[in-house]
């Protein structure tokens, strides 16, 4: 498949062709903060915690989600420039108070926002392992835009807390506690 060179703060990568940028750095021990990132799922995008602060060859700089975006010759990536520190802290900010691993680490005390929502971060880590790899479908998300809230499947409960495994994945601990 070959190989790309590519540059992660300041640093010389080398990645096969369609390696992701998250995967990329982490190959080289640079760390990007994700919330809806599991290795055992395909990736998803949809917390944007691990955007990044990319430039092409041609000088273009942009923000991407590093867990979808594909490691290019050339690229020159930055974690934690301003721009990408403001947006995290609104994402922490726009979950709080359901998920805050990363809240000390970029300064967020609170919410400037009501969410509505308390106890899930809608990662869908819960909902993504029940129907790709347990293939049980039992778990998924109902509403669109701030109604958006996950569901259990009528009478999943007992098959849900029998297998627990996606308790596990849930950092706000929605799954476990509602079955």
């Amino acid at each position: 498949m070959g190989t790309v060179t590519l540059e992660i703060e300041g640093k010389t990568v080398q990645a096969e062709k369609g390696t992701t940028v998250l995967e990329a750095a982490r190959s080289a021990g640079i760390h990007i903060p994700t919330l809806c990132h599991d290795d055992r799922l395909e990736e998803y995008g949809g917390c944007r915690m691990c955007m990044v602060e990319i430039e092409t060859k041609r000088g273009r700089k942009r923000l991407v989600a590093s867990c979808v975006y594909p490691v290019e010759e050339g690229l020159r990536v930055q974690t934690a420039t301003e721009k990408v520190k403001k947006i995290r802290r609104m994402i922490i900010e726009l979950l709080w108070p359901s998920w805050q691993p990363y809240a000390e680490e970029y300064g967020v005390t609170s919410s400037r926002f009501k969410t509505g929502m308390t106890d899930c971060s809608l990662c869908g880590l819960c909902v993504r392992y029940c129907a790709d790899v347990k293939k049980a479908n039992n778990v998924y998300f109902k509403g669109r835009g701030v109604e958006r809230q996950p569901a259990l499947v009528d009478g999943a409960e007992l098959e849900c807390r029998a297998c627990g495994e996606c308790f596990t994945l849930c950092g706000s601990g929605w799954i476990a506690s509602r079955c």
